[in-house]
């Protein structure tokens, strides 16, 4: 019985719904864009944001991919996607939570928001960007060194 209830105890997280909040893409030169040949430039963008939406258990989580591809000062394409989830946590202490979610959720959400990214760029007749994958640790590290949380879930 006192594995039940330790297993009760422990930390959990459930995600109730994910879904894509915003996407955007831009082939501004295109048709010519599509020929040009050479390796462009990349630039990758990636932010976490999250808010209470019941209660304080559970919190919707949206994960901001930005990316842009230039070659010779002009814009091949660019990129905006919001991807977000609602997400459950239960049994984690209160001086944890912020790390818990802003970490843990964003890895869960990764891999699907890293396939919609890859399909649109191909879709915008590019090959396929495929963003290696992120540290949401060390993301949170150097968000937290640039700014003090002011609750629960700052931004």
């Amino acid at each position: 019985m006192a594995e039940n209830e330790n297993a009760a105890s422990m930390p959990t997280l459930q995600v109730l719904t994910q879904y894509t909040k915003d996407l955007s893409f831009e082939n501004p030169g295109a048709p010519e864009s599509l020929a040009v040949g050479g390796q462009p430039q990349i630039g990758i963008q990636i932010k976490v944001d999250a808010k209470p939406v019941r209660e304080g258990s559970e919190f919707e989580v949206e994960l901001k991919i930005e990316a842009k591809a230039e070659l010779k000062g002009k814009t091949l394409f660019a990129l905006e996607l919001a991807y977000a989830g609602i997400f459950r946590a239960q049994n984690v202490a209160q001086e944890t939570i912020h790390p818990f979610i802003m970490i843990e959720c964003p890895r869960m959400l990764f891999p699907f928001a890293r396939q919609i990214v890859a399909d649109t760029v191909r879709n915008g007749g590019f090959p396929p960007l495929m963003i290696d994958p992120v540290d949401f640790v060390t993301l949170y590290r150097q968000r937290m060194a640039k700014q003090q949380p002011s609750g629960v879930l700052a931004s």
